[in-house]
């Protein structure tokens, strides 16, 4: 999970917070202080990011010592000492709310994505998430998807061919747009369609598309349409899935759901440092 681009997120990150430095701290805190503080949770959910929060303090004090006593990925309950950091005061003061920040965030997506995954457990649908992410952070939010059981939609623009509406228009129709991509891509990148009909659906399957996204279709039309296709490609349901019941989705017999909700508008998990 660490790499230079996660480094260059929490630098940011450290950056923006601490400005020219954290001068209420400096005020307050003698230099050579050293504590001890409590990683709490406030809540239950699934934890993520545990990784990163220590590199916030390694970046500002590699002396200072970061442990988490609960595995990414497993659950925690409300009041539970999750882990411990300890060295030079300044430094954890200094990092604490950037590394807090990450740690919420990223639990928060995790809790999500998990609660999804549970609706639809005991059928073939896969939760993923999408590019709807903060910007700047994809990298982390598609990881916490990864530990809370999801599964990561693209990436960036380069990781696959998806064509929706606007494509569809700009480039004269499904058929055309299909047979440009075809030609264009190399042989490793499947086709993606973005349908909200079933003339759409039929089209794409004529022109050879590898997925079928079907976009804010009702729940009989989902089925309808996964008839339809009847395994000549895989089916993707779309479109406002955090509001609707995804057991029921998943009944549709569609094999991957696409969740925006998981990245762009999820509730942070509530976890404090205690010294």
């Amino acid at each position: 999970m660490l790499d230079l681009m996660t480094d260059e997120i929490l630098t940011r990150a450290l950056r923006e917070d601490i400005g020219t430095g954290d001068i209420t701290t400096m005020s307050t805190v003698e230099p050579e202080r050293r504590i001890m503080g409590r990683f709490v949770a406030k809540e239950e959910g699934i934890l993520c990011g545990t990784q990163i929060a220590a590199r916030v303090f390694a970046l500002l004090d590699p002396e200072v010592q970061t442990r988490f006593t609960v595995r990414e990925g497993e659950r925690v309950e409300k009041g539970q000492v999750i882990g411990t950091v300890e060295g030079n005061a300044r430094s954890i003061l200094s990092g604490e709310r950037v590394a807090l920040n990450f740690l919420q965030h990223l639990s928060g997506i995790a809790t999500k994505t998990r609660s999804l995954v549970e609706q639809v457990k005991g059928t073939k649908a896969k939760i993923a998430d999408t590019r709807k992410t903060t910007p700047g952070l994809r990298t982390l939010e598609k990881y916490a998807v990864r530990i809370g059981g999801g599964r990561n939609h693209r990436f960036h623009l380069a990781d696959g061919l998806m064509i929706k509406d606007n494509h569809i228009k700009a480039s004269g129709g499904i058929t055309q747009a299909v047979e440009a991509a075809r030609a264009a891509a190399p042989h490793t990148l499947k086709i993606e369609v973005e349908v909200e009909s079933f003339s759409q659906l039929r089209e794409a399957l004529a022109a050879g598309a590898d997925i079928i996204m079907l976009d804010n279709m009702s729940l009989e039309d989902m089925k309808k349409a996964v008839e339809i296709v009847g395994g000549r490609a895989t089916t993707e349901a779309s479109g406002n899935m955090g509001d609707k019941d995804l057991a029921q989705v998943a009944a549709t017999g569609v094999d991957v759901i696409s969740v925006g909700a998981l990245t762009h508008s999820v509730k942070a998990m509530d976890i404090s440092l205690k010294f």
